[in-house]
């Protein structure tokens, strides 16, 4: 395959931090191609300089089809065909898919819009990838993986010749990521470059035909996707090797914290009988569908069941809102962690404090000031959360430090029960390995713990036990100390 893009010594420095250090890279027209690192490796860097957002400092060099720049702009990298479709998707949520997909073709100085040439451009956007999409409908009202689908047609729309894949399977389930995998195959038939991002190091192997690794900002080097698997990444992003380890507990011994009796809500779940104990981690997986996450809601007091009982420490409660959940003890940590779980332009502080703030508030109604210094510095002691000042916006943290805030704001509850939704979302592996010490932790003080994920690895390494959900009923259980990864999978896919 010929070369579409050679980026040569490409350095860059931010104040006296070193981003980038005299890294190489060559993407070949229709391969699929790998960047993986840790957060602060240098790949956000890169991928801005790739798509003329920053500029490489003198020395580089960018090769693109044969003509050499000495750095891009965005016009000139979008000029070449170079699209870039970040976590977020940076689509139009009031706009409707044709919209989204043709937009490009309405930049730039005011003109009228034609809009039957504007439908027949989303339309051959969306035949090129073989999508079925409502091209009238608003991307507020899509599911997260037709939002990804519309912007990839954008990108087709702009006659792409290499798109960049940031994180793009962060917020999709087990179902959506096949079909991304399908799709992407398909482009890479078409000739296309796909440069595919991600910290789900699984889903790179079953992908990518080359993988670059990058470390601190240098590249550590370029492998056969077919010679890597998920721990030797690791290992190569980080510079260690992590342990992969079922745990047993002996939980029968621990009080019951939470019983569930032939839970129901009428077109989602049906019957579920569960039990938690104090300091167990129960596993929770299944296929997009099957009821998971609208059990947990049902458990947080914002999905209300339409049959069954919901004990917590054999008192029996009847939740109709979050409010009343968190009063008695049970905490939810969503999966959309961005729109769901933190205020991004507020403070860490803040974002630590809010579930707590009326009982830091003195008989004047106010926090005082040492009490809310205090508070804070103790969650992000305790939770390690690596933040220049509590008062920087938490948008400024990486992936796994905004988790951490999570975690923290509802730690400062003090539940009996926490429910975590796919808490790893977008969390690079060394983060992920933080996240699991602090959820082994929460375990040891005797919270309970419901771990829901559709990684089979996630709820297999760090759950005591684990039970699957098959369209809204339980469908078996493993116990991992006692069981294989396969076998699990096994269950699931049944």
């Amino acid at each position: 395959m010929a070369n579409f893009l050679e980026l040569q010594a490409i350095s860059r420095h931010f104040g006296g931090v070193v981003a980038l250090r005299n890294v190489d890279l060559t993407l070949r027209a229709g391969e699929v191609h790998c960047l993986v690192g840790e957060n602060g490796s240098g790949k956000s860097t890169l991928i801005k300089i790739i798509s003329g957002v920053l500029r490489p400092e003198p020395g580089g060099r960018i090769v693109i089809e044969g003509r050499e720049y000495p750095h891009l702009n965005p016009v000139q990298s979008t000029a070449n065909g170079i699209q870039v479709i970040y976590q977020d998707l940076s689509l139009f949520p009031n706009l409707t898919v044709a919209e989204n997909i043709a937009i490009a073709s309405h930049l730039g100085a005011p003109q009228m819009v034609n809009w039957h040439r504007l439908r027949s451009t989303a339309q051959a956007a969306i035949a090129r990838i073989g999508a079925s999409l409502d091209i009238d409908a608003r991307v507020e009202d899509l599911s997260i993986a037709n939002r990804q689908l519309v912007a990839i047609c954008r990108a087709m729309a702009a006659d792409a010749r290499l798109v960049i894949m940031d994180e793009p399977t962060a917020s999709l389930s087990r179902h959506e990521v096949e079909a991304l995998v399908r799709l992407v195959a398909d482009l890479k038939r078409a000739g296309i470059c796909i440069v595919f991002v991600s910290h789900r190091l699984n889903e790179v192997m079953e992908i990518a035909e080359r993988v670059t690794v990058l470390r601190d900002g240098a590249k550590v080097g370029e492998f056969p996707a077919a010679e890597m698997d998920d721990r030797k990444l690791a290992t190569l992003m980080t510079g260690k090797a992590f342990a992969y380890r079922t745990s047993a507990t002996d939980s029968n011994r621990s009080e019951k914290v939470l019983s569930v009796r032939h839970l129901s809500r009428a077109g989602q779940y049906h019957d579920i009988n569960l039990d938690i104990r104090a300091g167990e981690i129960v596993g929770l997986t299944g296929l997009l569908g099957s009821g998971r996450t609208e059990f947990a809601l049902s458990l947080f007091g914002m999905n209300q069941p339409t049959a069954g009982e919901i004990r917590l420490h054999d008192k029996p409660l009847a939740l109709k809102t979050n409010a009343q959940a968190i009063e008695e003890g049970i905490a939810y940590v969503s999966e959309d962690r961005l729109n769901l779980g933190l205020v991004l332009e507020q403070p860490i502080s803040a974002n630590i404090l809010i579930t707590v703030l009326g009982k830091l508030t003195n008989g004047f109604g106010l926090v005082p000031e040492a009490r809310r210094q205090r508070t804070t510095r103790q969650w992000i002691d305790e939770l390690a959360i690596k933040a220049p000042s509590p008062e920087n916006a938490v948008r400024t943290l990486s992936g796994g430090n905004q988790q951490r805030v999570v975690l923290a704001k509802w730690m400062a509850t003090r539940p009996k029960l926490l429910i975590l939704d796919s808490p790893t979302v977008g969390v690079d592996i060394a983060a992920k390995d933080g996240i699991y010490e602090v959820v082994r932790a929460l375990a040891a003080q005797g919270v309970a713990i419901l771990l829901i994920s559709d990684e089979i690895p996630e709820v297999f390494y760090h759950a005591h036990r684990v039970l699957v959900m098959r369209r809204g009923r339980l469908a078996g259980e493993c116990v991992p100390h006692e069981s294989t990864e396969e076998a699990l999978q096994a269950v699931v896919d049944a």
